[in-house]
């Protein structure tokens, strides 16, 4: 094999050669879901079990008495002390590669004492970039503008008043924190009773993004910052606050692949923007994946900066089973190779080029469907892991285990991942599984299709509950507020 990998068939061949053992580490396996089959030795170590044991590249240890997760982080650092999973380490050999959706500096203790390199950022470089007041200070100096803004500290809603009245940002307002994902740190105020709904998470929270409130459609695109350049992938739509799916306002539940999903100068734009964003992480130290929310006007189609999200997220499985990531590599392909430290020569901008051609777009959906209902009990019945059919009356059916998105055959088809295991408290909030499906689930007015909605339903009908003990009623209801892929 040639010293420098030149082109994208040697880095290709280069992984499908691995001898190093690489593992992602998290709750379930959705967000590199395929990876495996890119990567020889590639391996999900995870805490729910999907597949019931089907996915032969998935590990699920047996599980041991914990404290109560409050975090992703909790569930790898619970993971990575668990005796089973040590033991496979162990037993494959090698010098282990984690990677992970979320981890912290704890994390890469444990990584350490198991000999394991993090093929991410530092945690620390990572919640840096990853807070939100500071995502708007790198796009400034990227020359990538945020929807019209100050940042401040807030006391109260007459200081807040105050504050806008100085940035000319008027009173209808979004404010959001430095931290925190699905809308749960997002709060749209008009009024005074809408601040004091949420002055408990607004005052003392240090530096709030006060942001004027635009009518815009939610969009997301992913790209690695390498060496060589950053690598971006396709604009993508997002699906936002659809109360069939999320009970968060705001909250984020899926999104579209499709290759007219904005106007061409919109997308073109975009993809601009998350250059000029990548290659000023380059000079912040950060390397690697990162995916950028952009919000685009309805009426002007001016494009905003939304947030950055330095890591791999909820839509990266639809930015690697992309028709550009079969005909060249998934984009994950190019993070390992950048913290491989395989020497490597890429034309980005060729590569960025294709990967703008509409013709390598195909189009697919993927709806995150939790329980919406302000209810608690205990799941008996979910629908499991596999290829869904609908018929023409819109009934929805289990047909056949698969594990391949890719297996589903046309928009009557549906694969659905399971998350909520029977046995697991259904409360509200709770993710109960992933719908992914050819074609799209929004119209163009971005509201759900009668498809879209007839999937939810088929997909929520086969989800039943018994209720809690009366003895187990009380702190087991806390809703543990942290989305898990």
């Amino acid at each position: 094999m040639a010293a420098e990998l030149k082109n994208i068939s040697e880095i290709r061949r280069h992984f499908h050669r691995n001898e190093d053992p690489i593992y992602f580490i998290s709750a379930t396996n959705f967000n590199l879901l395929g990876l495996d089959e890119w990567c020889k030795n590639f391996k999900y170590i995870s805490y729910i079990d999907c597949y019931g044991g089907k996915h032969p590249n998935t590990f699920v240890p047996s599980e041991q008495p914990h404290a109560e997760f409050q975090s992703i982080e909790d569930i790898n650092n619970y993971l990575l002390q668990h005796k089973e999973v040590i033991d496979l380490i162990k037993r494959r050999g090698g010098k282990p590669k984690f990677v992970f959706l979320m981890f912290d500096e704890e994390t890469e203790r444990l990584s350490k004492e198991l000999g394991a390199d993090v093929w991410f950022p530092k945690a620390k470089l990572r919640q840096k970039m990853d807070n939100k007041i500071e995502t708007v200070r790198i796009g400034n100096k990227a020359g990538v503008p945020s929807v019209p803004n100050t940042l401040s500290v807030v006391e109260s809603y007459k200081h807040l008043n105050e504050i806008c009245d100085k940035a000319g940002l008027g009173h209808d307002l979004v404010l959001q924190s430095a931290y925190g994902d699905s809308g749960h740190t997002t709060f749209f105020i008009k009024s005074e009773a809408d601040f004091r709904r949420h002055e408990h998470e607004i005052i003392g929270e240090g530096e709030i993004k006060i942001m004027k409130r635009i009518d815009c459609r939610g969009s997301a695109i992913e790209a690695c910052a390498t060496k060589e350049g950053t690598i971006v992938g396709p604009l993508m739509t997002e699906l936002v606050g659809f109360k069939e799916l999320t009970p968060y306002r705001g909250g984020w539940c899926g999104n579209e692949i499709f290759s007219t999903a904005f106007p061409p100068k919109v997308r073109q734009k975009a993809r601009e923007l998350t250059f000029k964003f990548g290659e000023q992480l380059r000079k912040e130290g950060y390397r690697g994946y990162f995916e950028l929310d952009f919000l685009i006007d309805k009426k002007t189609g001016d494009i905003w900066l939304g947030e950055l999200n330095p890591r791999i997220t909820g839509a990266s499985s639809m930015t690697n089973h992309a028709a550009f990531a079969h005909a060249d590599a998934p984009l994950f392909l190019f993070h390992l190779l950048e913290f491989s430290k395989k020497k490597f020569k890429l034309d980005i901008k060729e590569l960025n080029d294709r990967w703008a051609d509409p013709k390598m777009i195909d189009s697919w959906s993927q709806m995150v469907i939790k329980h919406t209902d302000d209810t608690v009990d205990i799941a008996s019945d979910v629908p499991e892991t596999g290829i869904y059919r609908m018929d023409e009356d819109g009934n929805v059916d289990f047909n056949r285990f698969d594990y391949h998105r890719r297996a589903v055959e046309s928009e009557n088809e549906a694969f659905f991942l399971r998350i909520l295991q029977p046995g697991d408290y259904r409360y509200e909030g709770a993710d109960i599984g992933i719908l992914v499906t050819r074609g799209r689930s929004m119209t163009n007015g971005f509201k759900l299709t009668e498809r879209g909605k007839r999937w939810i339903h088929g997909i929520k009908a086969g989800v039943h509950g018994r209720p809690m003990p009366t003895a187990e009623a009380g702190p087991a209801l806390a809703d543990p507020a942290f989305k898990i892929m």
